[in-house]
């Protein structure tokens, strides 16, 4: 069954790719990436070398994850379904085996609702509430019905011992909060056991409101 998609879909997700490995936050054939279009979702395919993507390798699959057209799809498709779900303004997911979130994400989070504090403000405008997602093997799929089952807002994730996940009204927006995501992963990296000075809950919270992005209240 051929399927048509909307033109740009290919293209952000080949560039979005191509961003992400020269940066080298997508080792090997690491990560995966989606856009949704309607009923439909364009995602990279199984094993994709993000650095090396073009619109015949991506693969088509309706909202339950059914293949319409094109090789078979990452087996993270049930993570990416989970953002689709939690938000219909949700419309791009980046996923991503980067160093420093994943070297970060093997470690305990700052609190039961946010991996990371305030650390920045950049983090608490582009990313904000970060929540630590217990382990599963990868392509899970009670993984994915717990992350869309969670409470509160949060546009992004980390995978214990796993990775990242980041969300975004396009791929432009979920690339960015990836990029963000994973340099406060590499300050609080940096920072070791050293006593942190995160920004204080007034300053977060203002930073929030101001930028919209999901912070929790203390």
């Amino acid at each position: 069954m051929t399927v048509q998609t909307s033109e740009p879909a290919p293209a952000e997700l080949v560039d979005a790719g191509a961003r992400l490995a020269g940066a080298g936050l997508s080792p090997g054939s690491s990560g995966n990436l989606s856009i949704r279009s309607g009923d439909r979702v364009v995602i990279t395919a199984t094993g994709a070398d993000m650095g090396a993507l073009d619109a015949a390798s991506l693969s088509v699959l309706d909202l339950d994850g059914n293949l319409l057209s094109g090789p078979r799809p990452s087996k993270e498709y049930p993570l990416h379904r989970a953002f689709y779900r939690r938000s219909p303004e949700t419309r791009a997911i980046v996923h991503l085996h980067s160093p420093k979130a994943t070297a970060y994400a093997c470690t305990d989070p700052w609190s039961d609702v946010t991996a990371l504090p305030p650390i920045t403000p950049y983090f608490v405008m582009r990313v904000g509430r970060t929540p630590l997602v217990p382990y599963a093997d990868p392509g899970d799929v009670g993984q994915a019905d717990l992350i869309e089952a969670m409470p509160g807002r949060f546009r992004a994730a980390l995978l214990q011992n796993h990775g990242l996940v980041a969300a975004g009204p396009d791929m432009i927006a979920a690339v960015d909060t990836a990029v963000e995501l994973e340099e406060a992963c590499g300050i609080m990296l940096a920072a070791g056991s050293r006593r942190l000075r995160p920004l204080d809950d007034e300053t977060a919270r203002r930073l929030a409101e101001a930028y919209s992005s999901p912070w929790p209240r203390t």
